[in-house]
């Protein structure tokens, strides 16, 4: 892809749309040093509708002890939302366990969550706390949760909704204070109907939903964050990188970033790492997916369809359905009308998103 592609429909997402960045001159945006605390919480950057909706829950949930379901892609945050969430409890000074369930062999996993006594099973060569006691008066996030086996789930039951267990090898029962944060980017209601997850453990997990937006969604944020990250890579790196071009900054803005934050951060990263001088170097070869960023002049509807699609997968992961909790609106972090008057403006129908 050349650097002097046109872009001839961006919607909302120009350049005047970036002036938390830095001021404009000649055609580049400055990057500002440190990033405001309004558009920066818990390093979770950005102000687009859709991530203050995900701010509002957390500001809602994280002084109860109520167990949190975070759903959403890979790369979109989500502990950076939990551990968020423990920061603005009332457990802020106790512990806070993380655990990627997906990360760990299913034959170890019991042990991890819950412990073993010494001898409990080859190898068990002395007394090991687990996951949840060590969370004890704290939080404990399970990442990946829909990686856990059947034969597993009925223990985690137990001990999510009576705050009891046994490690391996010992019949005395241990009783914790532990609030619970889990996290997948399956959809468990689909595992269940595949018998792949327990009905119950969902629902005992599925006590206060947070959807975290895939970055497609909130595309007002990626100049916030190219910001965030180039100058937090300036200081560890040590180098001088104080401007982007206002071209380079609308590839970025409209590439898939199908890894959302993670792969918008690690392209970053290689960025100042190719970058000899004060403005950020971003050659065509690094950009993901080069085909399916562009907005060239002559395919002005690209923009156009790219909205629609994402407008008609959000009205069928809500069942149709455009206002309420966990309507397509609120998905969106778009207001209902908003969202009515798109719909209208792009022609979309009933049948494109009912199944």
């Amino acid at each position: 892809m050349s650097a002097a592609v046109a872009f001839s429909d961006l919607g909302d997402f120009t350049a005047t749309s970036f002036p938390n960045v830095g001021r404009v001159e000649d055609d580049q945006f400055y990057f500002e040093p440190e990033i405001s605390a309004e558009d920066c919480f818990e390093d979770i950057v950005g102000r687009s509708p859709a991530l203050r909706k995900v701010l509002e829950h957390m500001a809602i949930v994280a002084p109860t002890d109520s167990t949190v379901l975070l759903h959403g892609e890979t790369g979109t945050g989500k502990e950076l939302v939990a551990r968020a969430i423990h920061n603005l409890s009332s457990r802020r000074d106790r512990p806070y366990v993380r655990m990627n369930c997906a990360a760990i062999p299913s034959g170890l996993l019991e042990s991890e969550l819950f412990g073993h006594e010494r001898g409990a099973f080859t190898g068990a060569l002395m007394q090991r706390k687990g996951r949840f006691e060590l969370a004890d008066r704290g939080t404990l996030f399970l990442d990946e949760i829909g990686d856990i086996s059947l034969e597993l789930q009925p223990k985690l039951l137990r001990a999510v909704q009576e705050q009891e267990f046994e490690r391996l090898g010992s019949a005395s029962t241990i009783h914790v204070n532990v609030r619970m944060i889990a996290a997948t980017h399956r959809d468990l209601r689909v595992m269940i109907r595949e018998e792949k997850f327990r009905e119950d453990l969902f629902y005992r997990f599925n006590v206060f939903p947070i959807e975290i937006p895939p970055l497609r969604e909130r595309r007002e944020d990626i100049p916030l964050l190219v910001n965030y990250f180039v100058s937090k890579l300036c200081r560890r790196m040590r180098k001088q990188i104080t401007s982007i071009s206002r071209q380079a900054m609308e590839i970025l803005t409209n590439c898939p970033w199908k890894g959302n934050i993670r792969e918008l951060a690690n392209f970053i990263e290689r960025a100042v790492i190719v970058t000899q001088g004060d403005q950020l170097e971003i050659p065509a070869a690094m950009v993901p997916t080069a085909s399916d960023t562009v907005v060239a002049v002559s395919s002005p509807s690209t923009f156009r369809q790219a909205e629609s699609g994402v407008i008609i997968d959000a009205l069928r992961s809500a069942a149709g359905r455009i206002a309420g909790r966990g309507g397509a609106a609120e998905r969106l972090g778009l207001k209902r009308t908003t969202l009515q008057n798109k719909i209208r403006r792009l022609g979309i129908t009933k049948a494109q998103f009912q199944v």
